[in-house]
């Protein structure tokens, strides 16, 4: 079991780190790699194609602007590719978000949030349950953690 957190730059690292906390929290094993779908295609291909092999399950893509990188990563790929779009100083992440979510049919990649890197990480740990008991019940936990979050802030409204 293990996902691979492919960001396009250096500058994703803070999107990283939030889906690294994710990751450790559930205890899945990660690898982190700086992979550019324009400056080192080369490399984007010999990662998918020895991704399988080397254990990867799931691949979440962080890219900004262009943000060609997850859509990449599924063209050379059966497994599944989580595509977080980066907010960048142009337009917002609105750009980086189209990039990733408008995907030609028969090359899907899942989208989440500009800059959701959490949420790449809990999805990726869900499709990771559906083979790991381990992670589900671990999910399960953590969703629950969620519910009393809320109950205790309503239980301190003010208003």
């Amino acid at each position: 079991m293990k996902v691979s957190i492919i960001m396009g730059s250096i500058s994703d690292e803070k999107i990283a780190k939030k889906s690294i906390g994710i990751l450790e929290k559930f205890d899945i094993p990660y690898e982190v790699e700086v992979i550019s779908a324009h400056r080192s295609p080369k490399r984007a291909v010999d990662f998918t194609k020895n991704a399988e092999e080397n254990g990867t399950e799931v691949i979440i893509a962080i890219a900004g602007k262009a943000a060609h990188l997850a859509g990449v990563l599924a063209g050379l790929t059966t497994l599944p590719v989580i595509g977080i779009p980066a907010k960048s100083s142009t337009m917002d992440g609105l750009d980086s978000l189209l990039s990733v979510v408008q995907m030609p049919k028969g090359v899907p990649v899942a989208t989440v949030a500009i800059d959701g890197g959490e949420n790449a990480a809990i999805l990726a740990a869900q499709i990771l349950s559906l083979k790991y008991e381990e992670v589900k019940d671990k999910i399960k936990d953590y969703k629950l953690e969620m519910e009393k979050g809320v109950e205790k802030m309503n239980s301190e409204l003010t208003l």
